[in-house]
């Protein structure tokens, strides 16, 4: 009876970590697709414009 609980946890954590390590793949193979959505004319950080409006001084 103990061989067959221990079969079944065995069989259980095997497949277990199979998905976990398929899902940590695919996850590193989309992350290196992404790219930064803000950046549309391809300078980087040089080229964006602050977000915050200036102050009046009138």
């Amino acid at each position: 009876m103990f061989f067959i609980g221990l079969a079944i946890v065995v069989i259980y954590s095997y497949f277990l970590l199979s998905i976990i390590t398929s899902q940590y793949k695919t996850k590193q193979r989309n992350s290196a697709d992404d790219y930064d959505l803000q950046d549309l004319d391809g300078m980087g950080n040089q080229g964006r414009v602050p977000n915050k409006k200036p102050k009046n001084r009138a």
